[in-house]
């Protein structure tokens, strides 16, 4: 591979506030690809859930599920679901608390309770086409599941944390964290996709403004964090740009000398 390698996270990078990708974001894309670039997703959604920013963007590589699923070039080439025993034993944690749980593999996800009112507002900040969630309690049971959307306060999360240690949560809205095996992070999806890209780690380039962003940024020779990102985000990243409503991206791959 001859040209650059670069990462796009989704939710306040690729898509702006209104959860739409900006024109000047589309246009610095294409013109990316059209340099002969390799241009990838890193995010923590599952696959099924950004298809069709995949469509519109014309990008067939990505790492989902915050690394635990990974397709380059149309093959898949990571897959690390979480163990089977620790899935069961979050899941009657979960239970015994009153906490429901979505389920993901890459094909779709389902809760494990027919409604929740923490399920419907934090999906709901996802601006997803398809809003309505299916449920299966035993979705899980013989298949490999990548990540967990388990649904409970910030005052919750230390409970869990002291009690699977082997497992990796970060939080992403006031009611729901991602579940996801230990020490699984976008940037281990990003070592086995250099690694197959062959390409040097100073033509790597990564953006993200969230927390599952952070050990990206901190990996990636050449990272850049939004402007709308957390102070902590910013300090992990190497560059910091504009925020992604006022043409972040395009503003961001200048200023790393990409356009």
């Amino acid at each position: 591979m001859t040209g650059k390698l670069i990462f796009f996270d989704i939710d306040g990078t690729l898509l702006d506030h209104d959860k739409r990708i900006p024109a000047s974001t589309k246009q610095a894309v294409r013109e990316l690809q059209q340099a002969g670039h390799e241009v990838a997703i890193a995010t923590g959604r599952g696959p099924f859930m950004f298809k069709e920013i995949r469509e519109e963007l014309g990008i067939d590589s990505y790492i989902s599920y915050n690394g635990q699923f990974a397709v380059r070039k149309g093959e898949v080439i990571v897959r690390n679901p979480i163990l089977p025993e620790l899935l069961q034993q979050v899941t009657e944690r979960a239970a015994a608390l009153d906490h429901p749980i979505v389920y993901m593999n890459e094909i779709t996800m389902k809760a494990n309770i027919e409604r929740h009112d923490y399920i419907e507002e934090s999906m709901s900040s996802l601006a997803l086409q398809n809003k309505v969630m299916e449920w299966d309690k035993e979705f899980y049971l013989g298949r490999e599941i990548y990540q967990c959307l388990l649904f409970c306060t910030i005052g919750d999360e230390k409970g869990y944390r002291e009690a699977f240690p082997n497992l990796g949560f970060i939080r992403w809205h006031q009611f729901s964290m991602d579940v996801l095996p230990f020490g699984g992070s976008k940037a281990k999806g990003i070592e086995e996709f250099v690694r197959r890209a062959g390409v040097q780690p100073e033509n790597v380039y990564a953006f993200g403004d969230g927390l599952n962003d952070i050990e990206m940024l901190q990996l990636v020779h050449n990272s850049v964090a939004m402007g709308n990102a957390v102070e902590s985000v910013q300090k992990a990243a190497k560059h910091v740009t504009k925020d992604v409503a006022e043409d972040g991206i395009r503003h961001g791959l200048e200023l790393v000398g990409l356009l």
